[in-house]
């Protein structure tokens, strides 16, 4: 028998020993309560090196060491997950937890685990977590009937899963998992593999049954890189063995997404292709960020672009020339390195140096943060204040309309956590 609890991990410290597939799995869970992780491994995931990047886990660079979990100096950890490939090293990290008192999850032992993690899910403001005895695959099923039942109203139970085939390209959204589609969920909870992007929705990916295969195709800025040759590779080659296949990115999978290269690998080599639209960035940054992309009056055309090369660049096919010239608002995507070649450029060609501007970075996420500007002080200030990729970038006088409206950053708060379903405290 188990002793179910709902642990509040807001700002509580958390150890994962192991940098793999159960590493990838649960911290974006934890940094989604709140938790304040901290991870022991001498490698990991590119995903994983990313967060570590990033700020938003510490990222010891080494193998598990006797007293990591309550020796001297160890912050006062809460939870332990032991998660790396050595079922000795696993043991060490439960036995060090269970002589501090502190509940620690086994990954590769339910039956030595002092603590399971459930399979959890929401739907309509409920969240449902399942333990069936330390089964995750078991778990997962019932979960999944749940919730499915929560979201329709009918609480049946699962009746049986139709087979499917080949590769869907899901758009997994901007990033908060709320704003993945119903379809895009329905097919990745029936996948076989899922080939996974870093902008994807990764906190969904823990909810997936334990044998599903997690093919990390993350692309770091000017870091780690999957080749997109071996991407469209693993999704054929998948796919060929009979197992189906989820492409899971962020945004929507043909903006910027190269959706329709792997669309177009697949169909080479006669995998049929689903495609799930996604809601993209380039339109949900600027809303959750209280701006309206367009707005009577003020802006009748958009103009989405990506600045992954500057202006000037000869690999640019981005007419700079006509968006200096534009009035409308100008959507900026990969720009947070080029922002202020694009910026010097769209002033000294006729763009007012005056024009509003804005900067959404993490947008839906709750790290989201939007500092605003002109197109004069806007890459100093995105410079000073330390933005990083994802971030998306707004040009024009909707920025000033969203000031007007007063809906600037009290949008911003009201968006996401209508998105999310939280309610305004």
């Amino acid at each position: 028998m188990t002793y179910m609890l709902g642990l509040r991990m807001e700002g509580r410290d958390v150890l994962v020993a192991g940098g793999g597939r159960v590493a990838q799995r649960r911290i974006p869970v934890l940094l989604e309560a709140g938790a304040r992780v901290t991870l022991v491994a001498p490698d990991v995931s590119a995903a994983l090196e990313d967060l570590a990047d990033g700020g938003r886990i510490t990222w010891l660079r080494r193998t598990y060491e006797p007293g990591d979990v309550a020796g001297p100096g160890a912050p006062p950890y809460w939870l332990v997950h032991a998660a790396t490939d050595d079922p000795a090293v696993n043991a060490a990290v439960a036995e060090e937890a269970e002589g501090a008192r502190i509940w620690c999850v086994r990954a590769d032992d339910r039956h030595a685990s002092a603590a399971w993690t459930p399979a959890s899910g929401s739907a309509n403001g409920v969240t449902v977590g399942v333990v069936a005895s330390g089964d995750p695959r078991r778990s997962a099923g019932l979960r999944d009937a749940v919730v499915g039942g929560l979201a329709d109203g009918t609480l049946d139970a699962r009746r049986g899963r139709e087979r499917f085939a080949g590769v869907a390209l899901v758009g997994g959204g901007p990033g908060d998992p709320g704003l993945i589609t119903v379809r895009g969920r329905q097919l990745l909870s029936q996948a076989d593999v899922v080939v996974v992007d870093r902008l994807a929705p990764t906190s969904l990916l823990d909810g997936l049954p334990a044998d599903v295969e997690i093919v990390d195709a993350a692309k770091v800025p000017y870091g780690r890189s999957m080749a997109q040759e071996e991407i469209n590779r693993i999704l054929v080659d998948r796919a060929r063995q009979g197992k189906f296949v989820v492409r899971l990115k962020g945004g929507d999978p043909f903006l910027f997404g190269r959706g329709g290269e792997e669309a177009a690998a697949c169909a080479a080599a006669g995998v049929p292709v689903t495609v799930v639209p996604g809601v993209t960035s380039a339109l949900a940054a600027p809303a959750a960020a209280g701006i309206p992309a367009t707005h009577r009056g003020v802006a009748q055309d958009l103009h989405i672009v990506s600045a992954h090369v500057p202006p000037g660049d000869p690999r640019s096919t981005v007419d700079w020339e006509a968006l200096a010239r534009s009035g409308g608002t100008v959507v900026v995507l990969m720009g947070t390195e080029s922002l202020a070649a694009v910026a010097d450029f769209l002033a000294t060609r006729g763009r007012d140096a005056d024009t509003p501007a804005a900067v959404v970075q993490d947008a839906t996420l709750p790290s989201q943060r939007v500092l605003t500007g002109t197109l004069a002080t806007i890459a100093h200030a995105a410079r000073s204040a330390g933005v990083r990729s994802p971030a998306v970038v707004i040009i024009g006088d909707v920025v000033t309309t969203a000031r007007e409206l007063e809906i600037l950053h009290t949008g911003n708060q009201f968006v996401s956590r209508l998105a999310t379903g939280r309610d305004l405290q």
